[in-house]
């Protein structure tokens, strides 16, 4: 909104309106909104739902070997960080970007969905909250929904990155002047950078280019589905989901920008994106909203940011990967998450098998796995027996596994970036 405004009063020479014509400027700008927003807003949340006694449904006392008690702490924070996103965004970013436009309907949509298994949670009093089932089409149908918007949108398009070789024998990347759709995607430690998901279906000939597209749809509700729930089994400790997540945004808006940016697009040897650049000010926001929450939901917790927050989160991250063609980096980049997801799938999966052979065997002490480093011995099922029993030797306060779990995604991040110049 303030955007196109400035831009109008940029023809009457205002002093500074050209300034909303940087993305610097915009992104840094929406940042300090959205932790504005954050701060201002939660506080006023939080004493709004103490007031009507609206809190976390009862969470299990022999969770935690230290007795922290979790009593009477306030849900949906999720919605503090909605509107920290959403605000900075309508005032400050290009709306009639298809990628912002895709991000605020991601946005929403995973919102709304985790309401309404919080809602269920608290309000209904059942712990199970939505039925999984409902989750998992509503995760579906927003992935369905954006990769079908990429096939279509004749704005959704790349400039594909092309080695040309000069007299010096010097080889130089240089990019297409037409933009074009692309069903490309960067891929990390190999020399091309790129996979084409055309060219994996080859062997249908003609058909292949269609093939491929579906395959990208698919690929997309694949990714918002396991990033959205690799989200949501990371938010079980203080400040875990919303830390990790920082890291991450941070992490999306380097790619962001340098997908968007023609000169660091040839310099990396990655497609170049146009518009792509203005998901950095999306993402500042995402990044200023995380921050800002962890003011409130860093170790001892005032507000847990519940479904709403967390599938969301999810959300967003898997969505924006997808739009600057970087999904295939994810497993690296949200390895906590991917983590969390497996451990949960080993562990389930494990002990059915098990059980069916009479035998009540299990992987871990518990599951997501950073509930496995607080678990007590005394705390085991005694009818089971688990293969890591011994590991770890003695169980940690969860403020030092949220920290030492953000410092693993750091590392990650880097890593990740670094994927870039490796191949």
């Amino acid at each position: 909104m303030l955007y196109y405004i400035f831009r109008f009063l940029e023809q009457y020479d205002i002093p500074g309106a050209h300034l909303w014509s940087y993305i610097s400027f915009r992104a840094l700008l929406t940042l300090i909104f959205a932790l504005l927003i954050s701060a201002w807003f939660g506080e006023r949340f939080i004493k709004w739902m103490k007031r009507r006694k609206i809190f976390e449904t009862e969470r299990d006392p022999s969770i935690d070997p230290f007795g922290v008690e979790k009593k009477g702490v306030p849900t949906m924070g999720g919605i503090i960080i909605i509107v920290s996103i959403l605000v900075p965004v309508i005032l400050l970013c290009r709306i009639r970007n298809i990628y912002i436009i895709l991000m605020i309907i991601t946005t929403l949509w995973l919102g709304f969905l985790g309401f309404m298994d919080d809602y269920i949670k608290i309000f209904k009093r059942n712990k199970e909250g939505l039925k999984g089932k409902y989750k998992i089409v509503g995760q579906i149908s927003i992935g369905f929904i954006v990769g079908l918007t990429l096939w279509l949108s004749p704005d959704a398009v790349v400039r594909e990155n092309v080695q040309v070789k000069q007299q010096n024998q010097e080889i130089v990347v240089k990019h297409n002047k037409d933009a074009v759709k692309s069903l490309k995607t960067t891929i990390p430690f190999v020399k091309n950078h790129n996979l084409n998901y055309s060219e994996v279906l080859g062997f249908l000939g003609k058909y292949k280019v269609a093939a491929g597209w579906v395959i990208f749809v698919l690929m997309t509700i694949l990714v918002v589905t396991a990033v959205s729930n690799g989200a949501n089994l990371n938010d079980g400790m203080d400040g875990m989901c919303a830390g990790n997540s920082a890291v991450i945004g941070t992490a999306l808006g380097v790619l962001a920008y340098v997908s968007g940016h023609i000169g660091f697009a040839s310099y990396f040897d990655i497609m170049y994106i146009p518009q792509s650049e203005e998901l950095v000010v999306f993402l500042c926001a995402f990044v200023g909203a995380m921050v800002g929450f962890l003011w409130y939901n860093a170790f001892p917790a005032q507000v847990f940011m519940g479904d709403t927050g967390s599938l969301t989160i999810g959300g967003i991250i898997g969505v924006c990967a997808v739009i600057i063609h970087k999904e295939l980096l994810l497993p690296i980049l949200c390895g906590i998450f991917f983590v969390e997801s497996l451990s949960v799938i080993i562990q389930t999966q494990w002990f059915k098998i098990q059980k069916r052979k009479g035998k009540r065997i299990r992987v871990f002490r518990a599951t997501p796995i950073h509930d496995n480093f607080r678990k007590l011995d005394s705390q085991l099922d005694a009818t089971s027996t688990y293969i890591f029993k011994g590991w770890p030797h003695r169980p940690f306060h969860e403020s030092k596994i949220t920290i030492r779990f953000w410092i693993t995604t750091i590392i990650l991040a880097a890593l990740t970036i670094i994927t870039l110049k490796m191949r």
